[in-house]
């Protein structure tokens, strides 16, 4: 897990906006939608479409990320606490 990928599983224990996401780590756009992309792609994270509502298939982050809520998965919680 790179350094980015570990500091925004921390900010992923509760549900959290792209926008609230962006504002805490104050990372570019490109690095915040690669690095919640990767995160998605090795099921650490999940992301919905509301707070309540879990999106599922193939999302790609790039086109509408923006507009999404994540949060962490236990898989990604695990990985987190075990470095």
């Amino acid at each position: 897990m790179s350094e980015d990928e570990f500091d925004l599983l921390d900010e992923l224990y509760f549900v959290q906006s792209y926008d609230y996401l962006k504002g805490e780590l104050g990372w570019e756009d490109g690095l915040l939608l690669s690095t919640l992309q990767q995160l998605l792609k090795m099921e650490y994270i999940k992301c919905l479409i509301n707070p309540d509502q879990e999106l599922h298939g193939d999302i790609d982050l790039t086109e509408a990320g923006k507009e999404y809520y994540f949060l962490a998965t236990k898989k990604g919680l695990l990985a987190h606490n075990t470095l």
